[in-house]
């Protein structure tokens, strides 16, 4: 174990220490009690620290006491100096992804407007925060440095836009940091305004803590002290009853340990000092880690009795030495230093402390310096160049430091989109594309200049955690709902990131036709199994953007062909939500076609898809659907995929057939199948496989086997899928009227309905003459429907006629007994239907609405502040008993205003700045006036009718305003996109900045229902 008992913790290996032992950085997560009933919980960044420390150097503090008159009179000249900073990263870069968070900084000076705060606050990436000073003035602050490596950074602000508070600095003293020192943290802590926690500093010399995935400092020793600092308090000053700082809140244990870790301020000093010049601040490097160990270690590191006795005589305080940790390959010390190379001088001078080091490194930049080593008890003399710490750190040096590798290549900090790679967000290394090299940004630049829109190409990748294994994967190139490609420069004059068009993109190639054969199962005694292979096709779907409350973007499954002249492919509407999507489907596991949604149906969980059969020189063959529906006992043989998309076969027996509706998904409605006869049958391997089909001994196709979205786990946070049977009698109306060439303009009753057997019925007040009627009507199933729920009726639709009751049970419909499923698809052609129902124990007839489906399905899309809008879906009506509005927030992403400002997914906008918004064309009316960075009125209602105000900042630069727009005529996808160019200056849109990956939907946080190919 070394000095600080960070035994085992480097970041060469991948394995990470549990939660409890680790410390974390004290961010506060941003939007965790804004909304109200939104039970959202905290969804920033999170960062833990491995960390085996020692504690029994710690000096715990006592119960609190009152401070002194002297402490009193320093904090209150301090917290003039403290701001709540509350930002965003609002795109993923490095190893941080992005997020909104809060934490704290303080003024250094107060003439030119600098704060100084955390590294991971001001973020490697495009920033976007705000300060609140202790009187609540509030004002913008961008950052003008953010160390490379060590965990400061500075912000700037506007001194004259404080005009009710007169500014104060704090001086920085680092030389004031003793063991022993009593200390104040004043702070943002757990989200407080303002948080006072004392401490006592027990150590000065303790190795810099490693995080977990995310950022770690390194090569500067911490200050350690029992402080008990939490969420919010990073970048808060630590100080002296003087009031001077003396060092930089940073992190702290989260195993309630009350330790805390604090940055000297050593470098922060100097680099604030080249800021007020004018000047750069030149760090310098020889991509070598270092590390402090005791002279025992070092002595076991082969450090011989002259040189401790010589170390130990020029600094008689210290009881450590620094040691050569990791060697970047390909750095300027690869090949010269070792790990485990004991450090004794650079440049002649005696050395043991990091603050020298970096003096000598910083004003080095461009030159050579000489290092002496000891490694095995001999001297080693080896000269460096000093390279430029600044130049290097764009191109992922930090995530090079952590795991020892050279700083080049292509870096992927976050999977999604065309580049989601296995299951994994982050941390993949492309080595290559389309089978040419990728070495560094550039040439992967140049080769995807070069990759028409919808190719397929091959990549080679390794992960950061196991660079021995290299990967291969084939990617589809979308670049047609997004089509720039944009370069994103940092600019720190301005603070912003400026974004440029690299290349348009290339048009798709026309498709070629291709051919292939089906597999033939070995092995299985049913023909009819072996020949439904041949009516079999794989669907994947992935959309540009979340919409209707489905939890993913990219799903794949199986679809049974129907027509193959026409090209028609039912599949389940868990693997096909939507039409805003892409859809290939692979024939024979060979040909890869495009296909599109002809048909979705509102309620049977199945849509139907259509490719050009032009393009598939294969046996293709069309399923011969049952026109009788199955029966419950009836032998059947089960033919479906299972996990591993391979085909299994197994004769059963259908068990049950039994009326239900998927349950309802409370935090974020979405699409789910109701008033459903659900078959199952006795094998296991209907629970392994989402999709396939129960044929007959004829090879006719009984009932299609689908997968069900379902409702998500509160406690596991996981969506339930329902593998069910359909029977296909119900399928055959629509889609003979799509073979037909006709769209099925179908029209639904707006209810729920659930089953009620004759003994629930008799006493609800259903006559015995009825009940007889039921049991002659229906022999195999006694039973009656009741209105579980009548739907929302969409806004401006007025009925003369009247509508089911919750409660009601239904009789009949246009005088037909209901005691089927099936009877209900009388309503799809009839505008109204006159029923007969028993309401409080009275018959009565009603006539009875049907609504037009044709407006169920989402056609429009606003992407506005990073919230994803549309009216509100059909779902959304099933659940709620009234319309707010039709501006309803599906999703939003993180690090956007619309996350950072608390307008979570369900709520919806009913004004902007006081002008009522009911649609969506009035609000972007609305909000289109609104001055880019300024602030603005947002009346909303939540999901439990809720009335609520935000205020929220636009920000064009990073979130501009977009629309998505159903356009039959637009190809490849039939939506187009709006970007609203006239609003912006120069006519010039900025990129939409769209990740569905990092769109949340719901409460509870991210969905595990993607699945990759």
């Amino acid at each position: 174990m070394d000095l600080n008992g960070d035994a085992g913790a480097k970041r060469k290996r991948s394995s990470v220490a549990t939660p409890a032992e680790r410390p974390a950085k004290h961010l506060r997560p941003e939007s965790n009690a804004l909304t109200p009933g939104d039970s959202t919980p905290v969804h920033g960044t999170v960062y833990d620290v491995e960390d085996n420390e020692d504690a029994g150097r710690v000096m715990p503090v006592g119960p609190a006491q009152a401070d002194s008159p002297e402490w009193q009179a320093t904090i209150e000249g301090v917290v003039k100096s403290v701001v709540s900073i509350h930002f965003c990263q609002t795109c993923s870069f490095d190893t941080d992804l992005s997020m909104s968070s809060q934490a704290t900084g303080f003024v250094v000076d107060a003439e030119k407007g600098y704060i100084l705060t955390n590294r991971h606050v001001v973020c490697p990436g495009p920033f976007w925060g705000y300060c609140i000073f202790d009187n609540h003035e509030e004002c913008d602050v961008h950052p003008v440095y953010r160390d490379p490596v060590h965990d400061f950074g500075i912000l700037k602000f506007d001194p004259k836009a404080i005009r009710y508070m007169k500014l104060k600095e704090l001086k920085l003293q680092p030389d004031a940091a003793k063991v022993g020192s009593e200390i104040r943290v004043v702070g943002n802590d757990a989200g407080e305004k303002l948080s006072i926690l004392s401490g006592v500093i027990s150590r000065l010399d303790r190795n810099a803590p490693e995080y977990g995935e995310g950022y770690s400092d390194f090569n500067t020793n911490y200050i350690q002290a029992a402080a008990a600092a939490s969420g919010g308090s990073s970048g808060s000053p630590v100080v002296n009853i003087d009031g001077h700082a003396i060092a930089l809140q940073a992190g702290g244990r989260a195993d309630g340990a009350a330790t805390d870790y604090f940055l000297p301020l050593d470098r922060p000093l100097r680099a604030l000092d080249c800021i007020r010049r004018g000047e750069p601040v030149t760090r310098g490097t020889i991509q070598t880690q270092w590390i402090l160990k005791p002279f025992d270690e070092c002595r076991r590191l082969g450090l011989t009795p002259e040189w401790e006795a010589t170390v130990r005589k020029a600094a008689p305080t210290e009881t450590s030495m620094l040691v050569a940790e990791i060697i970047l390959p390909e750095g300027p010390a690869d090949g010269k230093l070792e790990e485990g190379d004991v450090l004794l001088q650079v440049n002649g001078e005696l050395l043991t402390q990091f603050i020298r080091l970096d003096d000598i490194l910083d004003s080095s930049v461009g030159q050579t310096v000489r290092l002496l080593v000891q490694r095995g008890g001999q001297d080693v003399e080896v000269d460096c160049s000093v390279g430029d710490l600044h130049a290097i750190t764009p191109d992922r040096f930090v995530t090079a430091r952590l795991y020892a590798i050279a700083v080049r290549g292509v870096y992927v900090c976050e999977a999604a989109g065309s580049f989601r790679l296995e299951n994994t967000l982050s941390g993949w290394i492309i080595d290559s594309v389309d089978k040419r090299p990728t070495r560094n940004l550039d040439e992967f630049v140049e080769v995807m200049k070069t990759i028409p829109d919808g190719s397929r190409v091959v990549i080679s990748y390794r992960h950061i955690r196991d660079l021995h294994t290299r990967g291969t994967s084939i990617i589809y190139i979308d670049r047609h709902w997004h089509p720039k490609m944009r370069l994103a420069v940092r600019n720190d004059n301005t603070g912003l990131w400026d974004f440029s068009d690299l290349a348009d993109p290339l048009p798709a190639l026309p498709p070629v036709p291709r051919k292939a054969d089906f597999i033939q199962l070995d092995g299985v005694s049913q023909p009819a199994a072996a020949e439904i292979v041949r009516s079999f096709v794989r669907v994947s779907c992935s959309s540009p953007l979340k919409l209707d409350g489905y939890p993913g973007v990219k799903k794949t499954g199986f679809g049974l062909v129907v027509d193959a002249d026409k090209g028609l492919v039912v599949v389940s509407r868990a693997i096909v939500p939507y039409d805003l999507c892409d859809i290939n489907v692979i024939v024979a596991d060979s040909i890869i076609v495009l296909a599109k949604v002809v048909f979705l149906h509102p309620l049977q969980n199945y849509c139907i898809i259509q490719y050009d059969p032009s393009l598939v020189q294969a046996p293709v063959q069309s399923a011969k659907l049952s026109t009788e529906y199955i029966k419950q006992g009836q032998d059947t043989t089960f033919v479906g995929f299972n996990q591993n998309f391979r085909i299994v076969v197994a004769k059963t027996a259908v068990t049950d057939i039994t009326t239900v509706s998927i349950p309802a998904n409370a935090t974020a409605p979405r699409y789910r199948a109701i008033n459903l006869d659900a078959v199952t049958v006795d094998t296991g391997l209907s629970g392994q496989c989402s999709n396939g089909v129960l044929i007959g001994d004829d090879g006719v196709v009984q009932a299609l086997w689908l997968n069900y979205l379902g409702e998500r786990q509160a406690n596991s946070h996981k969506d339930v899928e329902y593998h069910l049977g359909f029977a296909t009698p119900s399928l055959l109306p629509a889609l003979s009227k799509v073979q037909q060439g006709e769209m099925p303009e179908l029209r639904i009753l707006s209810m729920e309905s659930y089953v009620v057997q004759m003994s629930q019925a008799r006493i609800m007040g259903v006559s015995e003459e009825w009940i007889e009627k039921v049991t002659q009507a229906n022999p195999a199933r006694h039973q009656l429907f009741m209105v579980r729920k009548v739907d929302c009726p969409r806004p401006g639709f007025n009925s003369t006629v009247d509508s089911f009751e919750e409660g009601d049970i239904i009789l009949t419909l246009d005088g037909q007994l209901i005691t089927r499923v099936s009877e209900l698809d009388i309503m799809y052609e009839k505008e109204t239907l006159e029923a007969l129902v028993v309401r409080n124990g009275q018959e009565m007839r009603i006539q009875v609405p049907t609504m037009p489906t044709k407006d169920l399905e989402t056609d429009r899309a606003i992407v506005f502040c990073g919230a994803v809008l549309q009216k509100p879906h059909h779902a959304v009506r099933q659940q709620i008993s009234k319309l707010h509005s039709e501006v309803y927030v599906c999703a939003r992403t993180r690090g956007s205003p619309s996350y950072q400002y608390g307008l979570a997914p369900t709520n919806f906008i009913t004004a902007v700045n006081g002008v009522p918004t009911p649609d969506l064309d009035r609000f972007v009316e609305e909000v289109s006036k609104i001055p880019d960075n300024t602030y603005f009125r947002l009346r909303a209602v939540t999901f439990d009718n809720v009335p609520w105000v935000v205020t929220m900042k636009k920000n064009d630069h990073y979130f501009p305003m977009s629309e998505y727009i159903k356009d039959a005529t637009a190809e490849p996808c039939g939506w187009r996109n709006v970007s609203h160019k006239d609003r912006y200056k120069d006519g010039i849109a900025p990129d939409a900045n769209l990740n569905p990956d990092a769109m949340e939907q719901g409460f509870e946080g991210a969905s595990d229902f993607d699945d990759m190919e």
